[in-house]
């Protein structure tokens, strides 16, 4: 039988609108969302490395976590990205 716990996890909602909504979620050891849906579909991005048990369907999965970044711009506009970092110094 699981075992539930009273330790919740925190949801912090940073952008919400027509086209998407962020949350960061914190989780201390243990904590929990607890059950709901994703009204939008989602990208999770970890800011840490580190293991998520996920119960889905009454079945328990374990999702690797990798720190990473996530980057989301709208599909139906031109963009150009240039990289800001100084190019290397050549040894002479």
């Amino acid at each position: 039988m699981p075992v539930m716990t009273d330790l919740h996890a925190v949801a912090t909602v940073k952008i919400d609108n027509a086209r998407l909504r962020v949350t960061e979620w914190r989780f201390a050891p243990g904590a929990a969302t607890g059950w709901h849906r994703h009204e939008h579909d989602y990208v999770v991005v970890p800011l840490y490395d580190g293991n998520l048990k996920i119960v889905e369907g009454g079945e328990e999965k374990i999702a690797e976590l990798k720190k990473v970044y996530g980057l989301d711009y709208d599909t139906h506009a031109s963009y150009r990205f240039v990289d800001k970092e100084e190019p290397p110094v050549e040894d002479s």
